[in-house]
């Protein structure tokens, strides 16, 4: 499963960057201050605390691309 392996392995910078976004971007996203996303930056997304964690995983696996609405 993509999920469960290599997805948790990558730092929080390279998923962000994956999905075109800046510090400020999702920490807009998640409504947070742009410091906390740059402090868990060079944390690997297993290693992020969990309340923190399932806010961040479906915007940096980009389920929010789905909900789009295309005209």
């Amino acid at each position: 499963m993509f999920f469960g392996g290599k997805l948790m392995k990558l730092t929080i910078k390279e998923l962000r960057k994956n999905q075109n976004l800046t510090a400020k971007e999702l920490a807009d996203q998640l409504k947070l201050d742009t410091i906390e996303i740059l402090n868990i930056d060079n944390l690997k997304l297993k290693d992020v605390q969990e309340p923190l964690k399932s806010k961040l995983l479906p915007i940096l696996r980009g389920d929010y691309m789905d909900k789009i609405p295309w005209l």
